[in-house]
């Protein structure tokens, strides 16, 4: 099924769901700190479970903001881990002390993420806004491995931490993180207003995952995983995946605090609203998802060998600097 422009599954695998765009940090590349948006009461979050159950949808990932904010977090993921939902989220680690930890733990959360962007407290500080979020951070992850939760390490890569992935790798290993993801820079939100600060250059961008891949290679304790499909241009790549290109609106959704579903976190186009759509009609039919599922070659992806593979590389990079889904990703060093 690696050929998206001939076959769709029946219903997405993952929805990262937004619960509140409130949060207690000012990231610097944050895509939603300056959003505003209703926020559902339980009863109809509840409601939302029912219908992603009712539709097997196998996974739930709590992003935001910050999940934390929610005091019904527990409670509804608990209600999902009743009725079958994997469920894991991501967080910075702030508000997780021993007693969240262990209410993590027994309201069934499958894994848990902690964002840390350096091995250097004073940077990770600096980028979060945050004095001691570095500490809390790590903390974070202590709690959850004595809770008994599998941890993740979410890692923006940028121009702070690009040339230090080895003792990102390390800190991992420190706390017993059992994967990394390296995400990468999306120029959403904040990220696009400080993009020239924080960013990199598109040959930059090759030189890192060259080095990331290499050490991927040879590293046999973590797992190290990408979430930027332009990497599929380098020779040699040969990782599996079930689409081609973005995975966002192919694999996944991304349902905002009032219900609306977007294709993901970083393209805000509403494509409807989870409690009031049909959502096999929206998930069929919707015109945004159809555009992005058969993206079309434009710019220097015209006649580029890589192009079946990376099918223009994030969406939602190109999405956010040329507001063109066909647009080359910016990010492209070819």
């Amino acid at each position: 099924m690696s050929d998206f422009s001939t076959e769709i599954f029946s219903a997405p695998l993952t929805i990262n769901w937004t619960l509140s765009f409130g949060c207690n940090f000012t990231c610097e590349h944050c895509y939603s700190r300056d959003e505003v948006c209703e926020e559902l009461a339980t009863a109809d979050l509840r409601r939302i479970v029912d219908i992603l159950v009712d539709k097997q949808i196998p996974f739930v990932n709590f992003g935001g903001g910050e999940p934390l904010i929610r005091p019904d977090l527990l409670e509804l993921a608990a209600y999902a881990t009743e009725r079958g939902l994997n469920v894991s989220m991501n967080s910075n680690g702030w508000l997780l002390d021993a007693a969240i930890a262990q209410g993590l733990h027994d309201s069934g959360f499958k894994s848990v993420g902690i964002s840390i962007d350096s091995a250097e407290a004073e940077l990770h500080d600096d980028f979060r806004n945050r004095s001691g979020s570095f500490a809390r951070a790590v903390a974070a992850l202590d709690h959850l491995r004595t809770a008994g939760v599998r941890t993740t390490m979410s890692s923006v890569i940028s121009r702070i931490n690009y040339r230090h992935l080895r003792d990102l790798l390390d800190l991992a290993r420190d706390r017993g993180v059992a994967q990394v993801y390296l995400h990468n820079f999306k120029c959403s939100g904040r990220g696009f207003k400080n993009r020239q600060e924080l960013d990199l250059t598109a040959e930059e961008w090759r030189d890192f995952y060259v080095e990331a891949l290499r050490v991927r290679d040879e590293t046999s304790d973590l797992l190290i995983s990408f979430d930027d499909p332009v990497i599929s241009s380098l020779p040699g790549y040969s990782a599996k995946s079930l689409v081609n290109g973005s995975s966002c609106g192919k694999l996944s959704l991304h349902l905002r605090p009032n219900g609306d579903l977007t294709p993901c976190g970083f393209i805000p186009l509403v494509i409807g609203n989870i409690l009031r759509d049909d959502f096999d009609a929206l998930w069929y039919d919707s015109p945004i998802l159809q555009r992005m599922r058969h993206k079309e070659a434009s710019g220097k992806c015209q006649g580029c060998a890589a192009f079946e593979k990376c099918l223009g590389g994030c969406t939602a990079r190109a999405f956010a600097v040329t507001g063109d889904f066909n647009q080359p990703d910016p990010h492209c060093w070819k």
